[in-house]
């Protein structure tokens, strides 16, 4: 159950899963292994939200600037790190956008000067951002360690699913939605789809679910 203090925020996911349930490949895959027509409900999800989330690595991976083209009202852009192992090189410091909030330990290396970097727990920093800075939707794109983090000491709300059956990443240590494999989940969560749609030319399929209240489940 969700702190009392982030009741009203709401959180989603979005993430393409391999046909064998699998969000990259054990080497970390960069996106792009999915339609446009993928690509196009990412953005869209994007457009419902005050603020991204991501984790360090996928934003790497993906080279990710965390933003909506032509779009005049851009979210946050919310980074979660375990490590400082920032290089500044990355493309979201150097692309225009909604501010930058980064969430663990201090970069060693020079960030701009309007990136703000949050210590503390999970929680307080999602408080932070919807108390201080607004946010009433938080949107995550990955990873599943993060996914994990959100799902057990959180809650989320709405889970974005592209079921690509065009492709198998193999591999028993290729991660999940919820992160490594064998690590079980602490406990089940149960959700509700509200959306399939079969895009039978593109060999994939669009899902989401909600999740159900804890009287339903």
């Amino acid at each position: 159950m969700k702190p009392a203090a982030l009741q009203q925020l709401t959180i989603s996911a979005n993430f393409a899963i391999s046909a064998d349930g699998k969000i990259s490949s054990l080497h970390q895959r960069p996106s792009g292994w999915t339609s446009r027509l993928d690509f196009a409900r990412l953005l869209d999800l994007r457009r419902q939200a005050d603020a991204i989330f991501v984790g360090r690595r996928t934003l790497v991976a993906d080279q990710m600037s965390l933003t909506i083209p032509d779009a005049t009202r851009q979210p946050l852009r919310c980074v979660a790190s375990a490590s400082a192992g920032f290089s500044g090189d990355e493309k979201i410091f150097h692309t225009p956008g909604g501010a930058i909030h980064l969430w663990g330990p201090r970069p060693t290396t020079q960030l701009p000067a309007d990136v703000t970097v949050h210590s503390g727990d999970l929680t307080s920093f999602l408080t932070h951002l919807h108390l201080e800075q607004g946010v009433a939707h938080l949107h995550c794109e990955g990873g599943g360690a993060l996914m994990r983090m959100l799902i057990e000491e959180i809650g989320v709300d709405y889970i974005h699913l592209t079921w690509a059956a065009h492709t198998l990443f193999g591999g028993k240590k290729s991660a999940t939605l919820t992160g490594r494999p064998e690590l079980p989940m602490l406990q089940s969560q149960h959700y509700e789809l509200t959306c399939f749609e079969p895009l039978i030319e593109h060999q994939e399929v669009f899902l989401s679910y909600r999740l159900k209240s804890a009287s339903a489940q």
